[in-house]
């Protein structure tokens, strides 16, 4: 979802609380990743690797000029043979350490996942959640949690989307804003230019 959908959205949704919700929530993972500077994991379920916010996310880091937004993709499929930014397995969640932040997306059940989260915690990692459900041992242990309940108007897809989106925008330097509006000013030049002529 480029940034124009993500803006076309965002109007559809003006008066809900997603906005204010994606907002907060982007903003704790700004502040945690930003504050700390040790490093952001993405984690997701062994049903579940959260790729598209993976890249979204590398994507912001880059254009808002705040790499620490660039998260490392945990996968608990990982092989040694896989690409390096491929190749992180579950492990590195036991050995990450206190300034770090681990983003949790979970659709569903994340049982699997509750002995690492909360070794990571018990270490001083900042837990943050994306999940379908409020009252479990997951969010329970999360610092700041965002939920997405099945019933809800938005799939947990489209909530990852904005809040990638406001992440990269939750910057308080007018260098963030001005590389934000460069940004947008040239997706407007490209969605406006002529098709090219074929040859």
């Amino acid at each position: 979802m480029d940034a124009v959908r993500v803006a076309l959205l965002r109007e559809v949704l003006a008066g809900t609380e997603w906005l204010s919700a994606t907002r907060r929530f982007a903003g704790a993972l700004r502040g945690s990743v930003v504050t700390h500077g040790g490093g952001l994991l993405l984690l997701g379920t062994p049903e579940y690797e959260p790729w598209h916010l993976a890249a979204h996310l590398v994507d912001e880091a880059a254009w808002s000029g705040t790499p620490e937004l660039a998260p490392t993709l945990v996968r608990h499929e990982a092989r040694p043979t896989d690409p390096a930014h491929l190749a992180v397995g579950p492990g590195r969640i036991e050995t990450a350490r206190r300034g770090e932040t681990l983003l949790v997306v979970a659709p569903g059940e994340a049982g699997a996942l509750l002995e690492r989260v909360h070794t990571a915690r018990r270490a001083g990692v900042t837990i943050l959640t994306l999940a379908t459900t409020a009252d479990d041992a997951l969010t329970t242990m999360a610092h700041e949690t965002l939920t997405v309940p099945e019933a809800a108007e938005l799939d947990l897809d489209t909530v990852q989307h904005l809040v990638s989106a406001a992440t990269g925008e939750n910057g308080p330097s007018p260098r963030s804003r001005r590389r934000f509006r460069d940004r947008l000013a040239r997706l407007a030049e490209t969605v406006t230019a002529p098709p090219p002529i074929p040859w």
